[in-house]
């Protein structure tokens, strides 16, 4: 499977309740809002993956969890798994927010939903904002700075090679640091 990205999704009986918490008593940072303004989906930051809370759980609370995994196509993700013998428990569909989701579950019962982004979906659009003044990624393409036995281009080599010139080094380094602020403490 191509898995171009993944999260839990969690589906609250009380949607205000579960915001407040993850949000405010947990101090979970915020990666997207989405959803009518007065009542929106968040998804938090969770380490190395993704939480979602949206929407409201319909039933017993191990019903409310779900994976969720973005593919680059689902109808091809549908043949192959029905092939395996992996039971579709829904068919691929556009949903009415623009995603072609299909569901399936693993084998204690978790519902594991694929979902594939089209093109020209908002999600496939970078809609943050330019960085403001004096703030840069400072990622680029050098040339001539590209040493023999360096570890860290050899330990990289492999995924660089069709990208980088030869005799070109590639960089990137944060300008000026991002700060995270939670309960007076700070990230960087």
């Amino acid at each position: 499977m191509d898995v171009l990205s993944s999260r839990i999704l969690l589906r609250p009986s009380d949607l205000d309740r579960s915001r407040r918490f993850y949000r405010d008593l947990l101090g979970l940072a915020i990666y997207r809002e989405f959803g009518p303004p007065d009542d929106p989906g968040l998804v938090f930051y969770l380490g190395q993956g993704l939480l979602e809370v949206s929407g409201h759980g319909a039933g017993p609370p191990g019903r409310s969890v779900m994976i969720w995994i973005k593919v680059r196509d689902v109808h091809a993700e549908r043949a192959w798994l029905a092939a395996a013998g992996v039971p579709i428990v829904r068919e691929p569909i556009v949903e009415p927010w623009g995603l072609i989701e299909m569901w399936i579950e693993d084998p204690d019962g978790i519902r594991i939903v694929l979902v594939e982004v089209p093109a020209g979906h908002p999600l496939r659009r970078d809609l943050r904002p330019v960085l403001p003044p004096g703030q840069s990624t400072g990622c680029r393409i050098q040339r001539g700075l590209r040493k023999r036995g360096s570890p860290a281009l050899a330990r990289n080599a492999q995924i660089r090679a069709s990208s980088v010139p030869a005799g070109h080094a590639w960089s990137c380094r944060l300008v000026k640091p991002i700060v995270m602020r939670r309960a007076g403490s700070a990230v960087v």
